[in-house]
């Protein structure tokens, strides 16, 4: 026995036979829904429509989570003023688009003892796109990279 659902149906307790036989009537699937409740619950369905509603479903949930893009862009403990300007114009450029920044500094051979030059260098270029995204994470030595993340402000 059976407690057998479904659209325009009247639930109702049917043996297996007669439920497979009404849902055969209808040209839709016996679906068993609920397995644990005495009689188990059956649904009369489309079972093919149900799977692709639910694949179109899931679809439109991964279409509408945000991607978050992480561009890149680095520099030098030594790095001029004019490249510094390019450099601060990509980064905007990138923050309007609404994509997440990360500034690194690489140190090369015994340049690591400039440090405090590189960590300058971040906070001016925070300081340079303040009006575009703030610091997710200040200045931090991973290795021969000093590391700054910036976020696009809303």
């Amino acid at each position: 026995m059976v407690r057998v659902v479904g659209d325009n149906l009247e639930p109702q307790i049917l043996s297996l036979r007669e439920a497979l036989y009404l849902a055969d009537r209808y040209e839709l699937d016996l679906v068993e829904i609920s397995p644990q409740a005495n009689p188990p619950v059956c649904k009369v369905m489309d079972y093919q429509k149900f799977i692709y509603e639910q694949k179109k479903k899931q679809k439109e949930i991964k279409a509408k989570s945000a991607k978050i893009v992480v561009k890149e862009i680095r520099l030098g403990p030594h790095t001029d003023d004019h490249d510094f300007e390019f450099k601060v114009n990509h980064a905007v450029k990138f923050l309007k688009e609404g994509c997440k920044v990360k500034v690194d500094v690489f140190f090369k051979g015994r340049m690591i003892v400039y440090k405090d030059q590189g960590e300058l260098i971040l906070l001016k270029f925070a300081q340079a796109v303040e009006e575009f995204g703030k610091p997710e994470q200040l200045p931090k030595l991973e290795g021969k990279r000093m590391i700054m993340i910036l976020n696009p402000k809303k």
